[in-house]
């Protein structure tokens, strides 16, 4: 697809401009290509996704679409703490990892290693993968999907110099690590690069031990479509029939210029034809195929149709998102696409003129689509548009594409961050009237149990409304230490937070219950204390008395009654605010501990561990997001611009008693609410 001389250089998945600019990839790009082996030819569809934390989202949205994932270590830094995001991304989606180990040339140029010390290198990164993948994968493939040199699921070389090998290879090709060395003491990479050219040895070892899809859906899709597998669809799916029933899911959503949304991503099922009428499962309406492509990079490719196990764009989807389910009719959708990650960083953002005002909220619902891990809140009444994004390089970068891409001048404030609400101990009950005084809601709250939150945010169970009776969810939350009739009555997950009804006898109940788990949702999404969102709340409802007449309680009266009750009985409970916080590693030489404690003691932080290896240490510690605002530069500066640091773990802990009251003012008055409620 591309000259020998331009590869390793010519970042054709990289295409943007940004991409090129900063040297690193901030989209995932599609590729569909032939590869020709022993005789036959394959159709490998690839899809390059980013390594930088920030943009993760992509990598999680890419699983979905793949089978199988090539997972690049540097042969010199080894397994960094972003290498387990992503095994944890792609094997919670089972897709089966082989390994591929780059930068061996820096192994003989800059550390001048023999064949045998290499060989140990090499070995200290497999066994750092397979435990890796024995930690993480499910049950019955933590055997199975081990990588091995001697099976050629581990390959190794250089990317620059576009040379590779693997063990089958070498065997065949009578290559050994000493022509390696030779090769480059001689200054003859190029020659090394067409005995062993790294396109060649990768995409072998990727026919080799990658699943086809039909193989790979029959673990996959009981993983990701809970629909019933003895249905026509469960049999297409289960089987990747071409003539089966449709199934499609979209993974990432591009704007054109002129061919508008583009959706790209899976086909599970069926074959999709241009021109056909199909059915979008969440939006609940039906659409035209305008346009079907291919991917090749940059560029797409028309074709009149595509068949199941390939990934393809459909162009004239509108309405559409990332997760949506197409298919000829209403079926059981996929489950909704997970990501490790929450935002946590925040800016506000208005445009510079107000006659942009409209062009900047069509861009960032765009922007919201093409990338959902970019959380948008609209506020048309105050103006104020908030921006929640992974990290500052995030917001940075989707900042330079609205101004240049979508050619909107837009002022941003500086990074803001969006804390928890959450509740210390259970409330007495808390009732709120109607506007019209005649009914009655009385609700109590307390903390979600631990094991009970750590299920939800394991994706475990899903967040949902449970309407109809489920025995498997019911047993679910029994293992979690409910009771049996209590976990009959759980009516709703949300975001971290439970709904559970406790009344009985109620006759009128199916008549407001949605009402109800609407104000839930409302009071959920702005807590009490700053209107930030909720999280680990547990909300009963205890009682209701309700009037006869349907017509006194509609949702103008339940909702101002359920919220006010929900807000009392949090404040009965001791609400306090969570802050963000993120466990970051640093590797830095080892002169600089002194330098490292002071930076993170300075911004809050605490020392988890220290490991000293050759002069180099790696510090983990735990760090308030809000304290982390320019800690790029305070750490070049402290170590010399020698210190790096990399995301491990993200999650919530109670900020500290003298500074809740502080941040509750700070974040009432830039909400511009009143101080005392």
């Amino acid at each position: 697809m591309i000259s020998e001389e331009l590869a390793g250089k010519q970042l054709v998945l990289d295409f943007r401009e940004d991409e090129q600019a900063r040297g690193i990839t901030i989209d995932a790009a599609n590729v569909n290509m032939v590869h020709h082996l022993e005789g036959a030819d394959y159709l490998i569809n690839l899809i390059d996704t980013p390594g930088h934390v920030d943009f993760g989202g992509d990598v999680t949205r890419a699983m979905r679409a793949v089978d199988g994932a090539i997972v690049l270590v540097d042969a010199v830094e080894g397994v960094m703490p972003q290498t387990e995001t992503v095994f944890r991304q792609a094997l919670k989606e089972r897709v089966k990892p082989v390994l591929f180990i780059n930068k061996v040339d820096r192994l003989i140029r800059e550390l001048k290693l023999t064949p045998e010390q290499m060989q140990q290198r090499f070995i200290n990164v497999i066994e750092s993968i397979n435990k890796l993948i024995f930690a993480l994968a499910p049950d019955e493939f933590k055997n199975s999907w081990q990588v091995s040199v001697q099976e050629g699921s581990v390959s190794f070389g250089s990317a620059i110099h576009n040379w590779a090998l693997s063990f089958p290879y070498m065997q065949k090709n009578k290559i050994t690590f000493r022509d390696v060395i030779d090769a480059y003491m001689n200054e003859k990479q190029k020659e090394l690069a067409k005995k062993a050219p790294l396109h060649r040895v990768v995409l072998n070892m990727s026919i080799h031990h990658h699943p086809n899809p039909i193989q790979a859906q029959r673990y996959r899709i009981p993983r990701i479509w809970h629909g019933d597998p003895e249905s026509e669809v469960g049999k297409s799916l289960l089987s990747c029939d071409v003539n089966g029933e449709l199934a499609f899911v979209v993974t990432k959503i591009i704007v054109d210029k002129h061919a508008g949304e583009i959706a790209a991503g899976r086909l599970f099922s069926g074959t999709i034809k241009q021109g056909e009428e199909i059915y979008l499962n969440g939006a609940k309406k039906r659409v035209r195929v305008q346009q079907l492509n291919i991917y090749k990079g940059a560029s797409r490719i028309q074709i009149d149709e595509a068949v199941a196990g390939n990934i393809i764009g459909i162009v004239g989807l509108r309405d559409t998102f990332a997760g949506e389910t197409i298919s000829e009719h209403e079926i059981e959708p996929f489950e909704m696409i997970k990501h490790i990650f929450e935002p946590v960083v925040t800016k506000a953002i208005e445009a510079k003129r107000p006659s942009d005002l409209p062009k900047l909220i069509e861009v960032l619902r765009q922007v919201n689509k093409e990338d959902p891990t970019i959380n948008i809140e609209i506020n048309e009444e105050t103006g104020e548009h908030l921006m929640h994004g992974m990290g500052e390089l995030h917001l940075e970068v989707i900042e330079n594409r609205i101004r240049t891409e979508k050619g909107v001048e837009i002022q941003t404030s500086p990074p803001l961050v969006v804390y928890r609400e959450t509740v210390s101990k259970k409330s007495p009950e808390a009732e709120g009237k109607t506007p019209n005084k005649h009914n009655i809601f009385v609700f109590t709250v307390e903390p979600v149990p631990d094991k009970v939150y750590d299920a939800i945010k394991k994706n475990e169970i899903q967040e949902a409304r449970f309407k109809k009776k489920d025995q498997e969810l019911w047993n679910k939350f029994i293992s979690l230490g409910f009771e049996a009739k209590e976990a009959r009555d759980i009516y709703q997950v949300y975001k971290g937070n439970m709904l559970i009804n406790n009344t009985k006898g109620i006759v009128q109940i199916n008549e407001v219950i949605e009402l109800i788990a609407d104000g839930f949702e409302q009071v959920m999404k702005a807590g009490p204390l700053a209107r930030e969102p909720c999280d680990k709340v547990l909300v009963r409802i205890a009682d209701m008395k309700l009037h006869e007449d349907a017509i006194h309680r509609g949702p103008a009266q339940v909702y101002p009654a359920v919220r006010d009750g929900i807000r009392e009985a949090m404040a009965k409970a001791d609400t306090v605010i969570f802050e963000p916080l993120q466990t970051l590693q640093i590797d830095a030489p080892e002169i600089f501990l002194g330098e490292l404690s002071k930076v993170i003691q300075n911004k809050r932080g605490q020392l988890l561990d220290v490991v000293s290896e050759s002069g180099m240490i790696s510090v983990k510690c735990k760090m308030p997001v809000a304290e982390m605002f320019g800690f790029t530069s305070d750490l070049r500066s402290a170590t010399g611009g020698r210190g790096s640091h990399f995301l491990v773990d993200q999650g919530f802990e109670r900020l500290p008693r003298e500074l809740q009251e502080k941040v509750i003012k700070k974040i009432r008055e830039r909400k511009g609410l009143k101080l005392e409620e």
